[in-house]
């Protein structure tokens, strides 16, 4: 299991798959694929089909439009075997014949895996992969997760997560005071300031709740206009476990290091998600985006409050579990409907998944391993029509 930094990527919205993916593809392509006359670039599957939603093309556009012409191709309806989000970059001559080519996927989170090589093992660095396994370490050795993930990444990793940390609060910052209408054509106007000034009018829980959906509608507005976001685990829920974690320096007085460390926890479960099943939409739907970042943020919650490590587990699995089935049908392929509104009640859910878990002594039927299990097989027999594709679902009710 790799980093959780390879979890938590920097970067500009509105779509770790269909956004940052495809840039960083076209970064590598191009470094190796350099002094000819033209490029094409052909989008296959789910990439295609909502790629101009997601700004895909502008993303390849960006890096590779400068060196040379670049043709973009949609083919919605071909799906190459490994993955949904599939491309082909080809590089051509002064003639038009190729002279370079490669395919790669995008696969979720702003990772690429280019056809025919393997993620190189060096990069697992962590021995135990099942939150049953680590969960056992922690109540055998007194410690907690965020000290399993202190063990084994590098220190360096904790001024990481201090950068990860800074841009998630800038992220709810600009959000709250951002106006207008987001790009797209479906006239969505932001909302986080309206959530945010009327919060204030009510009494201490209600203001809570309110807040909580303000911050997750900020960072996800953000996102959805293209700005700096942290994947958690990716763009499209960005906005979830930013919004808890927030809420609670802010209202609570956690201390940054405290924050941190919850960052930690948050991303070893998002982390045992990716590697176990996927976080990709276009693979699993959204279960595997809005599910996994309430299930994140349910831990980190749960942390930060001194749950045990069984309430830990206890609460990211109720954040997973009751987001079983969630299909992924943006309209218009935008990152926009449903997805904004989804991080906020995600977020609001996230913190009652906590409280829940705090009733408890986090003894429970059904472990998180096993939801991650269900999970991955719902996802692969959800049709295509409810995964990214804005061919099902909410994408086709007018």
């Amino acid at each position: 299991m790799q980093s959780i930094t390879q979890l938590y990527k920097i970067g500009l919205g509105p779509s770790s798959s269909h956004t940052m993916g495809p840039r960083q593809a076209a970064v590598e392509f191009l470094a190796d694929a350099q002094g000819t006359s033209a490029y094409t670039v052909t989008l296959y599957g789910s990439l295609a089909a909502t790629g101009r939603g997601h700004l895909t093309d502008r993303a390849i556009l960006d890096v590779m439009q400068p060196a040379a012409p670049t043709e973009i191709v949609w083919e919605p309806d071909t799906f190459l075997p490994f993955h949904p989000n599939g491309m082909k970059f080809e590089a051509r001559d002064a003639q038009g014949n190729v002279s370079h080519s490669a395919t790669y996927y995008s696969i979720g989170g702003g990772d690429i895996i280019r056809e025919g090589t393997e993620r190189q093992a060096a990069d697992d660095i962590y021995p135990l992969t099942k939150i049953s396994q680590i969960q056992k370490w922690c109540e055998e050795s007194g410690r907690s997760y965020w000290e399993y993930v202190d063990l084994h990444e590098d220190p360096g990793v904790w001024d990481y997560l201090r950068r990860v940390w800074s841009v998630m609060k800038s992220a709810v910052e600009r959000g709250i005071e951002a106006e207008g209408v987001l790009p797209g054509g479906l006239g969505v106007r932001r909302k986080a300031v309206s959530y945010y000034v009327h919060a204030a009018g009510y009494n201490s829980s209600l203001k809570s709740r309110g807040l909580v959906y303000a911050y997750a509608l900020a960072v996800s507005e953000e996102n959805a206009s293209g700005g700096e976001i942290v994947t958690a685990p990716t763009c499209g829920s960005c906005g979830v476990l930013p919004a808890v974690l927030y809420h609670l320096h802010t209202s609570k007085g956690f201390s940054e290091q405290r924050i941190l460390r919850a960052l930690a926890t948050a991303g070893l479960f998002g982390n045992v998600v990716k590697h176990n099943a996927s976080v990709s939409g276009a693979e699993v739907g959204c279960q595997g985006e809005v599910g996994v970042a309430c299930a994140m943020a349910a831990a980190a919650a749960s942390q930060l409050f001194g749950g045990t490590p069984a309430q830990i587990e206890y609460s990211a699995e109720m954040g997973l579990e009751h987001h079983l089935g969630l299909t992924c049908d943006p309209v218009c392929g935008l990152v926009q409907i449903p997805c904004i509104e989804r991080n906020a009640y995600a977020a609001a859910r996230a913190l009652d998944a906590n409280l829940y878990s705090a009733f408890s002594d986090g003894r429970h039927s059904v472990s998180f391993d096993r939801i991650v299990e269900v999970m991955k097989q719902t996802g692969h027999d959800l049709p295509s029509l409810y995964k990214e594709t804005s061919r099902g679902g909410l994408a086709v009710i007018q």
